[in-house]
């Protein structure tokens, strides 16, 4: 072998057996993965402990619920249990919209109208019950004028002035509004009133020197100030409506939620009366949580320590 020809293969050799030694970029980018590993791993544990914290106890709440309505379907006569009423809901709900005739409609339908029922009296509560609570909560003359009747009239059943609204509407559907209306005035006034009257005397000690009309008193002192007070009020009287549309229109009839249900229990439907229950609560629900955001929205939180 020639000189050169050994040299060539001793060089060959020698840059063979040397190990490569890794880049400075090769070994952050191992660094970085070796510490972020285990930071990702913590947050991982920390996200699954948030999960079965919040989701955990109300999904073993329902198959606690589940379980026992098995065993009273199981038990009891005529009860239809969990499966036989979800069959019958998907049947129900494939079709909540038809019309079959004035007194033969869909679910959908029915939650529709005892909706609509609902917000119009609501909506004639708030018109009338916030404006009174601002002048019973401005003024004490007033206060001490209305608080008797108030008192006398608020403990009173709201299904008994059903009769006294069929009598003035000659209607089942206005007096079924009236009953909404009665029942869903007394939170709003007296909320109203409470925020008014906790209002810092500072504030309309100010409106006096600056020698501010009622109106702006009203709008700029009063308002911003009650408003928690006031969607608190609504949240009451929203619940409290929606819970008694259902017993009057089973006693007025017509469409809604509440005729449906009496509707299906006289044609001896208990799944579909369970599932009437189901979805009452689930619009209930619903109803509760908007306004528990509206309330957080405008209430104001110092979180000043």
């Amino acid at each position: 072998m020639t000189q050169t020809a050994l040299n060539t293969t001793l060089g060959t050799t020698a840059v063979a057996g040397d190990e490569p030694k890794p880049s400075a970029t090769a070994r952050a980018a191992t660094t970085t993965t070796a510490t972020s590993s285990p930071a990702t791993a913590v947050r991982l544990q920390a996200w699954l402990r948030r999960l079965a914290q919040t989701a955990l106890p109300p999904l073993l709440g329902l198959g606690l619920m589940l379980v026992l309505w098995e065993i009273i379907a199981q038990t009891g006569d005529g009860i239809p249990g969990p499966i036989p009423t979800w069959h019958a809901a998907v049947e129900l709900f494939s079709d909540p919209f038809y019309r079959a005739g004035p007194n033969d409609q869909g679910i959908g339908w029915n939650v529709l109208a005892s909706l609509q029922r609902v917000a119009l009296g609501f909506g004639l509560a708030a018109l009338v019950g916030i404006p009174l609570g601002f002048a019973i909560g401005r003024f004490s003359f007033l206060n001490r004028m209305v608080n008797p009747i108030i008192s006398l009239l608020r403990p009173v059943s709201p299904l008994a002035w059903l009769p006294i609204g069929l009598l003035v509407f000659k209607s089942a559907n206005p007096a079924a509004i009236w009953t909404i209306f009665i029942c869903s005035i007394w939170p709003m006034v007296i909320n109203t009133a409470v925020g008014v009257q906790r209002v810092p005397q500072d504030y309309m000690n100010v409106a006096r020197v600056l020698n501010l009309s009622e109106w702006k008193i009203a709008t700029r002192i009063l308002l911003p100030a009650v408003l928690p007070y006031m969607v608190t009020g609504v949240r009451l009287a929203v619940g409290t409506a929606w819970l008694v549309i259902v017993a009057a229109e089973m006693l007025t009839g017509g469409v809604g939620i509440g005729f449906w249900v009496w509707d299906e229990w006289n044609n001896l439907n208990v799944a579909h009366i369970i599932i009437a229950i189901f979805v009452i609560g689930i619009v209930g629900l619903v109803l509760e949580w908007l306004l528990v955001r509206l309330a957080s929205a405008v209430t104001f939180e110092d979180t000043k320590s």
